[in-house]
C-alpha cells in the first residue's frame, strides 16, 4: 500500500513536469516563466531540507485536526445514526452547518485567534470534518439487518453493540475515509498557512509566490506529495492490522 501511494503520486507529479516543460518548449518561455530541470534540480537541492521541515510542521498539525474531527463526526454520527427524533435533529444540524464555507469564515478565525497554532488546527479540523461526517453518518445509519436481526430477537442489542457491528462490517470503507481525510487536513492546514500564518509549507508557498520563483512552489508540490502519501499509505496499513487484528478476536 505504501509503495504503491508513493509511485502513484510520483506518476502524476512527472506527468505535471512533463506537461510544464513541453508547454515551456512550445511557446519557447523563459526560466522566468517556467523553469527548467536543471533550475528544479538546483532548488531541489539547496531547498530540500528546509521544506520538509516545513510540510512536517504542517503534516502535525493536519494530524491533530483530522483526529479532532474523525472522532467529533464518530460521535455525531452515533448520535445521530437512529431514526428518532433526537438523531434527525442531529442529522439536520450536521448538514445545516455545512452551508457555511469554510474559507469565507477563516479570515474571522485569524482576527479572532491570531495567525498561530490555533488557528491553523482549527481550519484543518473544520474542512476535514464534513465530508468525514457525511461519510460516518451513512455507515453508521445503515443497519446490518443479517447480524443486528439476531441480537435484537434475543434481547442482547446495545447501543454499543450496534456501533461495533456496523463499525466492523463497514471496517474498509471507514478506512478509506480516513485516509482520504488526510488529503483533506493537509489541504486545510496548508490554505491556512496560506491565508495568514507564519509557519508551515502554506506560508513557505506564499513566500515562493511573492517572489513569482516556480520552482520552489514545484519543489514544495513534490515534498508535500511524497509525505503525504507516506502518511496515508500508513494508515491504510494500520486500517488492514486493525481489521485482521479485531476479525481474529471475533
Amino acid at each position: 500500500m505504501l509503495f504503491r501511494r508513493i509511485y502513484q503520486f510520483l506518476i502524476i507529479y512527472c506527468l505535471g513536469i512533463l506537461f510544464l516543460l513541453t508547454l515551456k518548449l512550445l511557446l519557447n518561455l523563459s526560466d522566468y516563466v517556467i523553469p527548467g530541470p536543471v533550475s528544479i534540480w538546483h532548488v531541489f537541492v539547496q531547498e530540500f531540507r528546509r521544506f520538509l521541515m516545513s510540510v512536517l510542521s504542517t503534516l502535525g498539525v493536519a494530524v491533530i485536526g483530522q483526529v479532532t474531527s474523525v472522532c467529533l463526526a464518530f460521535a455525531v454520527g452515533i448520535l445521530g445514526r437512529q431514526a428518532t427524533w433526537f438523531g434527525s435533529f442531529v442529522k439536520v444540524a450536521a448538514y445545516n452547518i455545512q452551508a457555511y464555507p469554510i474559507v469565507a469564515i477563516a479570515p474571522i478565525i485569524f482576527i479572532l485567534l491570531g495567525d498561530g497554532f490555533v488557528s491553523r488546527l482549527l481550519i484543518a479540523a473544520m474542512i476535514c470534518y464534513f465530508p468525514l461526517l457525511l461519510s460516518v453518518m451513512g455507515i453508521m445509519s445503515e443497519p446490518i439487518d443479517d447480524i443486528e436481526h439476531f441480537y435484537r430477537v434475543t434481547g442482547r442489542m446495545r447501543w454499543q453493540l450496534e456501533v461495533k457491528i456496523r463499525a466492523f462490517e463497514n471496517l474498509h470503507k471507514l478506512t478509506t475515509v480516513i485516509a482520504g481525510s488526510a488529503t483533506l487536513a493537509m489541504a486545510g492546514t496548508i490554505v491556512a498557512e496560506f491565508i495568514a500564518a507564519n509557519a508551515g509549507i502554506g506560508y513557505t508557498i506564499r513566500i515562493a509566490l511573492y517572489q513569482s520563483d516556480l520552482a520552489k512552489v514545484l519543489v514544495a508540490l513534490f515534498v508535500i506529495g511524497i509525505t503525504l502519501s507516506v502518511y496515508q499509505g500508513m494508515l491504510e496499513w494500520a486500517g488492514l492490522r486493525v481489521k485482521r487484528r479485531w476479525a481474529g478476536g471475533v
